[in-house]
């Protein structure tokens, strides 16, 4: 199992450096509970999972009424094959080994996909207009440029107009698990967006975190 906790902590840090928010879980149960309960826009499952492998963690999310795009990985050896994969409601497969470039090809096909069957990705707030599929913001009609990191901040505010979002949550949604460094890393970022999105959209809320004050 400590091969696909590599894997696993590989394709997560590959995922967050193209500025995507991403959580790890490495067994299943506690893999349903998740998908579950947050609002993710996709969940990439692999089969060999302890607790509850990952036919039964699909298979409960769409009977749970869960429309999240599924990628799933599978095996090579033929224990598991993609027609039961896509029987229990996965989106798509992948066959390991298989190509991170391949993957990130997947992720982007799936959540593309989502977009147009979904809700729309562009979020008008205030001054300020964020397309979350094409990671671009405008204020004022004029674009602004934003580094990855600075993205996956922004985006959780974004996807959480008016509420109040911890450094805990930013830290575990944009640097997840692999970051061990100073927390006042969040401080730099919101700074950083203050100054190029202007100072009133994001509000610090003393002891709990920061609120986006775009949509008022």
């Amino acid at each position: 199992m400590e091969d696909e906790k590599r894997l696993a902590r590989s394709l997560a840090l590959g995922l967050t450096a193209e500025g995507y928010a991403v959580d790890v879980v490495h067994d299943g149960l506690e893999g349903l509970h998740r998908a579950a309960d947050g609002d993710y826009d996709l969940v990439v499952l692999d089969i060999m999972l302890p607790g509850m492998n990952g036919y039964r963690v699909c298979a409960a999310l769409r009977a749970a009424g869960h429309d999240v795009p599924i990628l799933m990985l599978t095996a090579k050896d033929g224990e598991y094959d993609e027609a039961e994969g896509l029987d229990t409601g996965a989106d798509d497969y992948l066959t390991k080994p298989f190509s991170y470039v391949v993957l990130v090809a997947r992720i982007k096909a799936l959540l593309r996909r989502r977009g147009t069957a979904g809700p729309s990705p562009v979020h008008l707030l205030g001054p300020l207009k964020v397309d979350t599929a094409a990671r671009r913001v405008f204020r004022d009609d004029a674009e602004v440029a934003l580094t990855a990191k600075e993205f996956a901040v922004l985006e959780q505010f974004v996807r959480r107009p008016g509420e109040v979002v911890s450094k805990a949550e930013i830290l575990e949604h944009v640097w997840d698990f692999a970051y061990d460094g100073d927390p006042n890393i969040v401080e730099v970022y919101v700074s950083a967006l203050r100054r190029k999105l202007g100072a009133e959209l994001i509000r610090t809320v003393r002891g709990a975190g920061y609120r986006l004050e775009a949509g008022r």
